[in-house]
């Protein structure tokens, strides 16, 4: 079993409440800091995303996770008519609200406070389901893909974006450099939390990466499951169905 990671050792709060603490903390960074950490290439893999489901041609979509919304916002190219943001940030969301409004998608995406282990949903409700960046945070990560099979259609898509560790030297010793010294120090140089960007790297670390996933994945429920590694590994897309 992965080890547990928590964002503030000395914090007698859980992991969802903690979570919902850092992300509000540093919502206003949140988009920038990514672009600066990723070199931006965050954007490609998220347009890889939206290409998977273009093909599938998704009416309802929810978007678990959805942070300042770039992933939702996204989406809309897939031609779908309604989109779903959902996260346990109100201080996220509020960012994702504003860029909804500056861009007219408001009549298309809806921006929702929720907790992705307990769906406010029926059961079968979306015809796909996506999380970027967003599971490893899960307090309790079985819980919270069963959510996700219960109110996705059968038939439907599941797509997750989320960083993974490289296998192949010389990626291996490059990313674990990156993650542990350089990573961090550019998140205590532009956020006003400390230990955020401590935690955003040591959770992709432990993170059930690759096979580890499709079998936790199989587990639930999920079919025809594919992974497919992004960047010499450094983030992996997994496509699974109901």
């Amino acid at each position: 079993m992965a080890k547990k990671v928590i964002p503030y050792k000395d914090s007698s709060l859980g992991k969802k409440e903690q979570v919902t603490q850092m992300f509000d903390t540093i919502s206003k960074n949140y988009d920038s800091l990514n672009r600066v950490i990723s070199f931006g290439i965050d954007i490609k893999w998220r347009k890889r995303v939206v290409n998977l489901l273009k093909k599938k041609q998704p009416k309802n979509i929810l978007d678990i996770a959805t942070g300042t919304g770039d992933l939702a916002i996204n989406l809309v190219q897939t031609g779908a008519e309604k989109i779903t943001g959902l996260d346990i940030s109100p201080g996220m969301l509020e960012i994702g609200k504003e860029k909804i409004a500056e861009k007219n998608l408001a009549n298309t995406i809806n921006m929702i406070v929720g907790d992705s282990e307990n769906l406010p949903f029926e059961e079968n409700t979306f015809d796909a389901i996506t999380v970027a960046f967003g599971v490893r945070n899960f307090e309790n990560l079985e819980k919270g893909l069963a959510e996700i099979y219960r109110v996705l259609k059968p038939t439907g898509t599941f797509v997750v974006l989320e960083t993974s560790v490289p296998t192949k030297t010389p990626f291996k010793q490059g990313y674990h450099f990156y993650t542990k010294n350089i990573l961090p120090a550019i998140g205590k140089l532009f956020s006003k939390d400390d230990v955020a960007y401590e935690y955003l790297s040591e959770s992709a670390a432990v993170f059930p990466h690759g096979e580890a996933f499709n079998n936790i994945l199989q587990k639930i429920g999920f079919i025809a499951i594919e992974n497919k590694p992004q960047t010499f590994g450094v983030a992996s897309i997994y496509v699974a169905t109901k």
